[in-house]
């Protein structure tokens, strides 16, 4: 599931995306991306290893900084749904428009047809879901493996490469700001940490594994966008795979290329939104959200809060369509939360670690910094939200301190009008 969250609703997008913001130099800024998300997930694995829990990320937030952090936390998180899901399931009806002249009416149907499909997977546990999504990373690294094989990529492909010097490196930042949304679905994962009979041992090289696998499989990809040329405007992006697969295998190797990047995107999708489902879960069992959000059903899911979820998901959908946002655009806001939420996350780990963990955190937590603010105006998107949502609990805090000031405040002239 590490490796395919990580792969699933990027791998056959992204690497055109950036291609198309950077050309070949997007190829360093590939090998760059796998050397930053190393900290973070080297501390990612150390918190899960140490603190396995359901509520993931804001879980290890509140531990570390507080129950105001964590639900500050935790409120960044759920607040990607506006512009996160429509991202993903832009992408997932990229890979339709191959195959089908679509409008935006048929765009909006398999979108909500998608979120019904999560709903229904979801509601089973996350072993089928893992099944699923394991024979789905299979089909991925056979597909590249196979174009790799048929473009001649194994004897050509690293010469598309620039060399170091002819790198226009100050147009990188803006690259990597995007392409780090292939590597989001590490806080996803850590909500999973109680699924482990063993967390101790097995969280952290499935983290790992997962990452380095992830790495490898997009900078392959990235060769082959590159060095076919198929990236340009958003539908040339989101179209990349299907042609590629085209030209070199004819309409067979299209509907193969449209259906496994289908599958791909949504073995993401269901991730992320199993993750909000858990995180919702776990909340309301330590009483922090309503109680009947806590229900699991027969099959030990979450369902309730997976309906919740899911509505969410639809309503920010119906959103998304009628404002016709950009997909790069949904894409960057939403980085801007999880990173947000990245970054509180490894300085807990300062707090939380120790030794030489403790100064990997610390590492971390400045790469998270960086990338935050080469997001530049659309980091702006998770500041606000973070300031109105702290500037309403104090107002609530304040209000609620003088609604029991006030009774007090009264009681020594009710006691003399009584004597």
């Amino acid at each position: 599931m590490m490796a395919t969250s990580l792969l699933g609703s990027g791998i056959f997008v992204v690497p055109a995306v950036a291609a198309s913001l950077a050309g070949a130099d997007s190829l360093w800024a590939w090998l760059l991306l796998m050397i930053l998300v190393l900290p973070i997930a080297f501390t990612f694995a150390r918190l899960g290893r140490a603190f396995p829990h359901a509520g993931g990320a804001p879980h290890l937030i509140g531990r570390a900084l507080g129950a105001p952090m964590e639900k500050l936390a935790a409120f960044l998180f759920l607040a990607v749904l506006p512009v996160g899901l429509p991202a993903m399931l832009t992408l997932t009806t990229g890979f339709w428009h191959a195959l089908f002249a679509l409008g935006p009416n048929g765009d909006l149907l398999i979108q909500l047809g998608t979120l019904g499909l999560a709903l229904v997977l979801g509601s089973r546990n996350s072993g089928a879901s893992g099944l699923i999504q394991l024979l789905i990373a299979l089909a991925i690294i056979g597909l590249l493996a196979a174009v790799w094989l048929r473009g001649d990529l194994v004897n050509t492909g690293l010469s598309a490469i620039p060399s170091v010097h002819s790198v226009q490196w100050q147009a990188l930042p803006a690259t990597l700001a995007v392409m780090f949304w292939c590597f989001v679905g590490l806080e996803a994962f850590t909500h999973m940490g109680e699924e482990f009979k063993r967390p101790e041992r097995d969280f952290p090289l499935a983290l790992l594994f997962g990452v380095l696998l992830a790495g490898l499989i997009y900078l392959a990809y990235a060769v082959a966008v590159v060095k076919f040329g198929v990236f340009g405007n958003e539908v040339a992006n989101t179209t990349s795979f299907p042609v590629m697969m085209a030209t070199l295998f004819g309409e067979p190797g299209r509907w193969a290329a449209a259906i496994v990047g289908y599958l791909a995107c949504f073995a993401g999708l269901n991730l992320y939104v199993q993750g909000f489902a858990r995180l919702l879960w776990s909340m309301a069992d330590e009483g922090k959200l309503p109680s009947s959000l806590a229900r699991l059903n027969r099959k030990g899911a979450p369902f309730r809060a997976l309906c919740w979820v899911v509505a969410a998901s639809a309503l920010c959908v119906l959103a998304a369509w009628l404002f016709r946002l950009p997909l790069e655009t949904l894409m960057r806001y939403a980085n801007g939360n999880f990173i947000l939420v990245y970054l509180l996350a490894m300085v807990a780990g300062v707090k939380l670690l120790n030794g030489g963990h403790r100064w990997l955190a610390a590492l971390a937590s400045l790469l998270c910094l960086g990338v935050f603010i080469s997001l530049g105006l659309e980091a702006g998107y998770a500041l606000v939200l973070g300031a109105a949502f702290i500037g309403w609990r104090h107002w609530r805090k304040a209000k609620l301190s003088r609604t029991l000031i006030q009774p007090l405040s009264e009681a020594p002239s009710r006691q003399g009008q009584t004597e």
